[in-house]
C-alpha cells in the first residue's frame, strides 16, 4: 500500500507504486493534462516518476513558479534538438535557465546568422509540433562518456568526466536527440508553445578565456502568449531607455577601447554628475558625516592586513615602484581605518561617520562591462561608521530611514530589502558573525520591514543589507548597502577608550546610498527615458526666438535666468520654431521658453514643457518662481532654501 499525500491534505491510496502522472489522472483528467512535473517530499521529478513509498506530492503545472522554470529548461533542450537537426556537426554543451528564459552553447565551424536563428526557431515549432515523449534514462557514468564521444559531443563527455564522484547519470531523450541533465522536463514536446529566440552572443567554454569561444543563443519561453508579448513590449521600452543609447543621444558621455569600463563624461553629464554629488554632499553634512579624501594607491602591506589581498586581490589593479608593491584601491574602507587611527578616540567621539566620494577601481572581465552600469573605476558615496556595539541598531536604524528619504527625493518609491549572510570565504570568528547578523536582522525588524534571505551572499569581512528599486517599468537594481564588519577595524588597529579606560575595538559600519554614482545615473536615465526631473537635467530651459527680430530680446530672458541660478540656454538660429521646438524636445528640456513680438512688446515670455503642455504667457518672474519650486522640491529641499545658482 502506497499512501499519497496532497497539499490540500487528503490522502490517496493505492495497491501498487504510482508515478506522479497517475496520481494525476486518479484526480482528474484534466490535470492530467495540466502536470509538468511532480514535488515528490519537497523535489521535483517527471510526471512518469515512480512514487514507491509513502510520500507527500505535489503536482506541478504551469500556473506554478516551478512549472515556468521547467518549461524554459525544456525549451532550451528543443533549441538543441533543433539546432542538431539542421546543423548535425555542432556541438552542445550546456543549456541552463536564466532569469526570464534561456539560453545554450554550441560549438561550430561558422558563426551563426539572424538567418540561422529564425530557421531554429522554425524547427523548434515543428519539433513541438511532433509531440515527442520525453523520456528520462539512468546511464552507468563511463556508457554515457563513450556514447557522448561516439556522437561527436566531446563537451557533453567532458561535463560527465568532471562531475564528482562515480555516481550514475541521467539522460533525457526526445525523438532522435538525447541530451544529458537532471531533470525534470515536460512530458512532450508539444508542451512547449511559447517560446522566442532573442539573440546570439559568445561565451567562452567554462567561462574561461583560455578555451574555444562558442556561441550562444538566448531565447525566452513562456505558459501563455499573452505573458510573452507583455515581456517583449517591456524589453521593446528597456531599449528606448537604455542608459548607453540615451548618452548618445543626449551628449552626457561616452566609453572608448583606449580607457575599457572607465567613462569620459561630457559637459552636460557632469552637470547631472555634480547635481547628484552635491545632493548626496548636504545629506552628509545634514546627518553628521564628515567629509574626507584618501589616497587612491595604497602599499601591499595595508591590503593584507585588511585581508583583501588574499581575497579580492585577482579583481585589484597591482602597481610596482621602487621595490614596493602596491594597489589601487577597490573600495574605500582600509583608507578610513586609517583616517580613525589618528589621535586617541574616546567614546564620546563615537559614533564617528566619515564620508567620501571615493574613487575606486575593480579590474571587472571585461566581457562583463556594460556601459556606465558595470564599470572597471567609479565612484562610490561611501561612508563608515565607527561605533560601539550598543550603538549598532539605532545608526542601523537611523541609515535605513535616511536611505528611504533619498530614494524617495529621486522618484523612488519601492524598495526591495535583502539580508546577506556569511559567506564561505570569510575572515572573523563564527561569534563575530552570530552577533553582526543578529544585530542586522534586530534592525530589520525595527523598522517592521519586509526583507528576503540570501544566505552566504554576505562579503567577506561581515553580513550586509542590500537594498534594491524597482524602476518605472518594474526592473529592480540593486543599490544601497549595510555592511556590519567586527573584523577590519581590529585587523587595522582600530580603537578607542572606553568609559572605564580599558581599550576597545570600534564597530565598523560600511555603508552606501547610492552606490556607485555612474551606475546610480545610468538607472536614472533608464527610469526617466532621459526625461531626468528638473533638478536633475543639464539644461533647465531653453529660450527659442520666433525671428530675428526678438534675438536680444531672448538673450536679455537667457541672462536674467542664469543670473537665477537656472540652467539656461538660447536657440536663436534662423530656422522655423516648429523645427527648433521639436528638435528640443528630443533632447528632453523640461521648459521651452518661446518668444515673438507680443511677448517682446508685452514683456512677457510664452512658456512649453516637454510633455508638449502650452502654459500660455506669463512674466519672466512668474516662471523663475516656478522653476525654483519644481527644482527645489524634486532636490529633497523646501521652497526657498536655495539661494540664485546653488541648487538649480
Amino acid at each position: 500500500m502506497t499512501v499519497v499525500r496532497l497539499p490540500d491534505g487528503s490522502e490517496r491510496r493505492y495497491d501498487q507504486p504510482v508515478t506522479v502522472g497517475e496520481v494525476a489522472a486518479s484526480i482528474g483528467a484534466g490535470l492530467a493534462r495540466a502536470a509538468l512535473a511532480g514535488k515528490v517530499n519537497g523535489r521535483l521529478v517527471d510526471v512518469s516518476s515512480p512514487i514507491e513509498h509513502d510520500s507527500d506530492l505535489a503536482i506541478v503545472t504551469d500556473r506554478d513558479p516551478e512549472g515556468l522554470e521547467i518549461i524554459r529548461h525544456s525549451s532550451a533542450h528543443l533549441l538543441a534538438h533543433a539546432v542538431k537537426e539542421l546543423f548535425p556537426d555542432a556541438q552542445v554543451t550546456i543549456g541552463p535557465v536564466i532569469e526570464d528564459g534561456f539560453y545554450y552553447d554550441f560549438s561550430y565551424k561558422r558563426p551563426f546568422t539572424p538567418e540561422d536563428l529564425a530557421a531554429i526557431e522554425n524547427r523548434m515549432a515543428q519539433i513541438s509540433a511532433r509531440n515527442l515523449k520525453v523520456e528520462r534514462k539512468v546511464w552507468d557514468r563511463s556508457e554515457a562518456i563513450n556514447f557522448f564521444k561516439n556522437q561527436g559531443e566531446h563537451y557533453k563527455a567532458q561535463i560527465i568526466e568532471s562531475i564528482p564522484g562515480d555516481e550514475d547519470v541521467s539522460l533525457y531523450t526526445q525523438g532522435n536527440f538525447t541530451d544529458l541533465c537532471r531533470g525534470p522536463h515536460v512530458p512532450t514536446t508539444s508542451r512547449l508553445k511559447v517560446f522566442k529566440l532573442m539573440k546570439l552572443a559568445g561565451a567562452y567554454w567554462r567561462g574561461d578565456s583560455r578555451n574555444e569561444m562558442l556561441q550562444r543563443i538566448y531565447g525566452t519561453a513562456w505558459t501563455r502568449k499573452e505573458d510573452q508579448d507583455a515581456y517583449l513590449l517591456r524589453l521593446e521600452e528597456a531599449e528606448k531607455r537604455d542608459h548607453r543609447r540615451l548618452g548618445r543621444q543626449l551628449d552626457l558621455f561616452h566609453i572608448q577601447e583606449e580607457a575599457p569600463g572607465m567613462v569620459f563624461w561630457h559637459p552636460r553629464g557632469w552637470i547631472i554628475w555634480q547635481q547628484v554629488e552635491q545632493y548626496m554632499r548636504r545629506i552628509f553634512r545634514d546627518n553628521g558625516y564628515q567629509e574626507i579624501r584618501t589616497p587612491s594607491v595604497l602599499d601591499k602591506g595595508l591590503w593584507e592586513r585588511s585581508g583583501h589581498w588574499e581575497n579580492f586581490r585577482e579583481n585589484m589593479f597591482i602597481t610596482h615602484s621602487e621595490e614596493r608593491d602596491f594597489a589601487v584601491k577597490p573600495m574605500n574602507c582600509p583608507g578610513h581605518v586609517q583616517v580613525f587611527r589618528q589621535g586617541l578616540k574616546s567614546y564620546r567621539d563615537l559614533p564617528l561617520r566619515l564620508a567620501e566620494f571615493g574613487s575606486c577601481h575593480r579590474n571587472e572581465p571585461s566581457g562583463a562591462l556594460h556601459g556606465i552600469m558595470r564599470v572597471r573605476a567609479f565612484t562610490q558615496d561611501d561612508a563608515h561608521i565607527f561605533c560601539t556595539e550598543p550603538q549598532v541598531q539605532d545608526e542601523a536604524v537611523q541609515f535605513i530611514e535616511l536611505l528611504q528619504k533619498v530614494y524617495a527625493d529621486f522618484g523612488f518609491d519601492e524598495i526591495l530589502i535583502k539580508l546577506s549572510t556569511r559567506p564561505e570565504k570569510r575572515v572573523g570568528s563564527e561569534a563575530q558573525w552570530d552577533a553582526a547578523e543578529a544585530a542586522l536582522e534586530a534592525a530589520l525588524a525595527r523598522k517592521a520591514l519586509d526583507w528576503t534571505l540570501q544566505p552566504g551572499e554576505g562579503a567577506f569581512y561581515g553580513p550586509k543589507i542590500e537594498f534594491s528599486l524597482k524602476d518605472s517599468i518594474g526592473r529592480v537594481w540593486q543599490c544601497g548597502t549595510l555592511q556590519l564588519d567586527f573584523s577590519m577595524p581590529e585587523r587595522l588597529g582600530a580603537e578607542y577608550v572606553a568609559e572605564d579606560n580599558s581599550r576597545c575595538v570600534p564597530v565598523m559600519l560600511h555603508r552606501a546610498i547610492l552606490g556607485s554614482l555612474e551606475r546610480f545615473i545610468g538607472i536614472l536615465l533608464e527610469n526617466h527615458a532621459g526625461a531626468l526631473p528638473l533638478w536633475l537635467s543639464p539644461d533647465q530651459t531653453v529660450v527659442l526666438n520666433i525671428s530675428e527680430g526678438q534675438a536680444d530680446y531672448a538673450r536679455e530672458v537667457t541672462d536674467t535666468l542664469k543670473r537665477e541660478g537656472i540652467r539656461a540656454c538660447a536657440d536663436l538660429r534662423n530656422e522655423k520654431i516648429t523645427y527648433k521646438i521639436r528638435e528640443h524636445s528630443l533632447r528632453k528640456l523640461p521648459y521651452q521658453v518661446i518668444v515673438g513680438d507680443r511677448e517682446v512688446a508685452a514683456g512677457l515670455v510664452s512658456v512649453r514643457t516637454r510633455e508638449g503642455s502650452n502654459l500660455g504667457q506669463m512674466s519672466l518672474q512668474a516662471l523663475i518662481e516656478r522653476l525654483r519650486r519644481e527644482a527645489s522640491v524634486g532636490a529633497g529641499a523646501s521652497v526657498g532654501d536655495n539661494t540664485p545658482g546653488e541648487l538649480l
